[in-house]
C-alpha cells in the first residue's frame, strides 16, 4: 500500500487519537471490576481492543455519512486537528466510499466479535449499546442537516455518553454507578461538541449544517457551552462519591480543566478561533477522567 493511502487511512480513522478510546472504554471496566470483582488482564485487554475496534468504526461510519457535505469545506482548521495527515479522504476522493463502508464494517464485526466472547448478559449490554450508537451516530449526521432544534446534538451525543457504560457493562451490571458515570459524562460530551461545532462554524455555515452556533449564534452557543459544563460540574460531585481518592481528584483536575477552558472562550467572545484553543483541553479533561479512574483501581 502506498504511504498516501496508509495517510488517508491514518487520516480517516483518526490515529492520533486512538490511544483515548480504549482508556475511557476501560474506564468503566475498572469501575466494574471494582464492584464486582473478576478482573483479569485478558478482560481488560479485550475490553480495551473492544473500545478502539468500536469506536475507530464510528469514526469511518461518520465521515462515510458526512461524505458529500465535506466537500462543502471552506477551510483545514479542524480537519488539520482531528486527522494527523490533514486530509478528509472520503470527501477527497482518497479513498473510496465503498472501501470505507467495508472498513467500518470490519471494524465493527471485530468489535462484535469480542463483545461475544464475553459472558451473558455482559455481551447483550454492549451489544446493544454498540448498536444504538451507531443508529445515534447516523441520526446525529443526518438529523443536524434540517432542524429548528438542536434534536440531533441531544440524541447524538448520548452515544459519546454511553461509551464509558458499555466499558462498564462488560464486566458489570446495570446499577447506580453506570448511570452516574452516564449523567456525568453527557453534559460533557454536550458542551464538547459544543465547543468543536463552534471552531468549526464557518465550514458548517457553508455545508448549511444546523449546529448550536449556526441555530443559536455565538452567544448562545457560549451559554450553552457553560451551562453544560456548570451540570458536568455538579454531576461530577454525585459520581465521585462513587469513586476512590485517586479518581475524586482526577475529577477534580479534568473539571478545573474545562473551567479553563470555559473563561478561554468567554474571553475570546466565542470566537472560532477560541473554540479550537480550547479542544486540546477538552480532551485532555477526558484523558484525565479516565486515566485517573484506571489508577485509582491499581493504587
Amino acid at each position: 500500500m502506498e504511504t498516501g493511502t496508509l495517510r488517508a487511512y491514518g487520516d480517516l480513522l483518526r490515529l492520533h487519537f486512538a490511544f483515548a478510546w480504549p482508556l475511557l472504554f476501560c474506564s468503566g471496566t475498572v469501575l466494574a471490576f471494582a464492584a464486582y470483582g473478576g478482573f483479569s488482564w485478558a478482560g481488560l485487554i479485550t475490553a480495551a481492543l473492544i473500545g478502539l475496534f468500536g469506536f475507530e468504526a464510528g469514526m469511518v461510519l461518520n465521515d462515510y455519512v458526512d461524505r458529500v457535505y465535506d466537500k462543502r469545506d471552506v477551510e483545514g482548521r479542524m480537519t488539520g486537528y482531528w486527522r494527523p495527515f490533514g486530509t478528509r479522504p472520503i470527501a477527497e476522493g482518497l479513498i473510496p466510499a465503498r472501501h470505507a463502508l467495508i472498513l467500518f464494517a470490519v471494524l465493527a464485526l471485530f468489535a462484535l466479535a469480542l463483545i461475544l466472547t464475553l459472558p451473558y448478559p455482559h455481551s447483550f449490554f454492549v451489544a446493544l449499546i454498540m448498536g444504538y450508537s451507531y443508529t445515534a451516530e447516523v441520526f446525529y449526521q443526518v438529523q443536524k442537516r434540517s432542524q429548528a432544534f438542536p434534536v440531533a446534538q441531544l440524541v447524538g451525543r448520548t452515544d459519546f455518553a454511553l461509551f464509558p457504560v458499555a466499558g462498564y457493562l462488560a464486566a458489570g451490571l446495570p446499577d447506580t454507578t453506570a448511570l452516574l458515570y452516564f449523567l456525568f459524562f453527557y453534559p460533557y460530551a454536550l458542551a464538547h461538541l459544543a465547543a468543536n461545532d463552534l471552531a468549526d462554524l464557518r465550514n458548517d455555515l457553508a455545508r448549511d449544517m444546523k449546529t448550536v452556533p449556526v441555530l443559536y449564534g455565538v452567544r448562545g452557543t457560549v451559554i450553552w457551552i457553560v451551562a453544560c459544563t456548570a451540570l458536568h460540574g455538579i454531576m461530577a460531585v454525585f459520581f465521585g462519591w462513587a469513586l476512590d481518592p485517586v479518581a475524586q481528584a482526577a475529577l477534580a483536575m479534568g473539571f478545573l480543566l474545562l473551567v479553563v477552558a470555559n473563561v478561554i472562550i468567554l474571553r475570546g467572545n466565542g470566537t472560532p478561533e477560541a473554540g479550537l484553543r480550547v479542544l486540546p483541553l477538552f480532551h485532555a479533561a477526558m484523558a484525565v477522567y479516565a486515566g485517573g479512574i484506571i489508577l485509582g483501581f491499581f493504587v
